[in-house]
């Protein structure tokens, strides 16, 4: 991690410039998220793709869940073996372009090509997941600790604003830029994600600077590697304690965060009957206070610390979702939207942004990628419990309501954390363990 020493010079103006192209990767990235798998795509493969709304829903909490599945799997690896060779904007690169051509072919799919969609859908969100990885483990390279909240709050902000942006021009294209024949109006939205994804990602790897790679290997070398890495970091985490319980509460509190961004709209749609043009106008509301949230909260990180942080927007969080789950009329429900939009991206650049101060050096894709298993692998829950409490029950309120209790119990989980004496044990601890 660098150093707590702000640059000066020509070296604070290259830092700047560093610091923007990584945020701005964000600002392209998160159009897959906002368009595909919540606000648009999810929600036409539902009702256009399926045979029935409820069914799709049932096989895009499973599409969701194998995806999930396969990141937390192969991410702590990749991430360890990217470690090891410094190769983590390789890695990145090939990430962005999967997501990028798959999310493409998703142009082609329509009515009755259920099993193509899904899984050019499974391997696009493999893709971006796993991106974040990689993403994310440049963030300590690029910041201090006093300015990491801040940092890692302007690229969710700057995240929120590209999700919105691109929405705007997708509802341009739905409501009357494009033809209606064949869906081709919702269809191209794809194309549009598919080159916002890639258009915005191209200063990233310009502009971010990776010290060449001095260890390679065969690729079942690297694989081997990669788990004797991984192997050391299990335990590591028993040293350092602080990150180990982190992200144990990341693991629970993001399920309900993973489940209500990915099911939002396929609800809204269902209980309220809101039409696709009328879903985007309320997913650009909710990125709107989401930038704004992640943005003014991250100042509040920088001072009261990202426990504090966190734990205030689960507590909102779980008031939120309980309104939003019993909301008798489209105006409560959009009330509660627009507070879980405010909130969702504090405790992602939160939760980021405090692992960030409890890793150790040189170790920082490796242990981004346990942030993403602690993401991934809790992702398979909630969508697993919405799916199955849909499927029994037939109730979309139920479902909706099966998502507080993660909030609840990460929570409770978050409260054993203890910051100040997380950032202590990366100094403290013998320079050996971290090699």
């Amino acid at each position: 991690m660098s150093g707590d020493a702000a640059p000066a010079g020509p070296a604070a103006a290259l830092n700047r410039r560093s610091i923007f192209a990584w945020a701005l990767y964000d600002f392209g990235s998160s159009a897959f998220t906002t368009l595909v798998v919540t606000f648009i795509f999810s929600v036409y493969f539902t009702r256009r793709i399926a045979t029935d709304p409820q069914h799709g829903t049932v096989l895009w909490t499973r599409a969701v869940n194998i995806s999930a599945f396969v990141v937390a799997m192969v991410t702590p690896v990749l991430g360890a073996i990217a470690d090891f060779t410094s190769r983590k904007k390789l890695f990145l690169l090939i990430c962005t372009l999967q997501c990028s051509i798959c999310t493409a072919l998703l142009f082609f799919v329509s009515t009755g090509t259920t099993t193509r969609a899904l899984i050019l859908f499974v391997l696009a969100n493999i893709a971006f997941e796993a991106s974040s990885v990689f993403y994310n483990a440049f963030l300590p390279e690029i910041s201090t600790r006093d300015n990491i909240g801040r940092i890692s709050g302007m690229g969710w902000a700057l995240g929120y604003s590209g999700g919105l942006l691109c929405l705007v021009v997708a509802l341009g294209m739905i409501r009357g830029w494009l033809p209606q024949t064949n869906d081709l109006h919702i269809r191209s939205t794809n194309l549009l994600v598919a080159l916002w994804v890639a258009l915005f990602s191209i200063p990233f790897f310009l502009f971010i600077k990776e010290k060449p790679a001095e260890r390679t290997g065969s690729i079942a070398a690297l694989t081997v590697e990669g788990f004797r890495r991984i192997a050391a970091t299990l335990g590591h985490l028993r040293t350092y304690r602080e990150a180990a319980k982190l992200l144990l509460a990341r693991l629970i509190y993001n399920d309900g965060l993973v489940t209500v961004f990915a099911f939002a709209s396929i609800f809204a749609a269902a209980v309220f009957g809101l039409e696709t043009d009328e879903i985007i106008i309320m997913g650009i509301a909710i990125n709107v206070v989401a930038g704004i949230g992640a943005f003014s909260l991250g100042f509040l990180n920088d001072r009261i610390g990202g426990k504090r942080t966190i734990a205030i927007t689960l507590i909102v969080l779980i008031i939120a979702a309980a309104i939003g789950a019993t909301a008798a009329n489209r105006t409560i429900f959009w009330v509660a939207a627009m507070i879980l939009g405010f909130m969702v991206g504090p405790n992602q650049s939160a939760s980021r942004s405090l692992l960030g101060l409890f890793i150790p050096q040189d170790k920082d894709a490796e242990f981004f990628g346990f942030f993403s298993f602690s993401g991934r692998l809790a992702s398979i829950a909630g969508p697993f419990v919405y799916g199955t409490v849909l499927s029994s029950s037939g109730s979309q309120r139920w479902a909706m309501a099966s998502i507080i209790p993660f909030f609840i119990v990460g929570l409770i989980v978050l409260s054993f954390v203890d910051e100040k004496k997380g950032m202590e044990l990366v100094r403290q601890v013998p320079a050996q363990l971290q090699e």
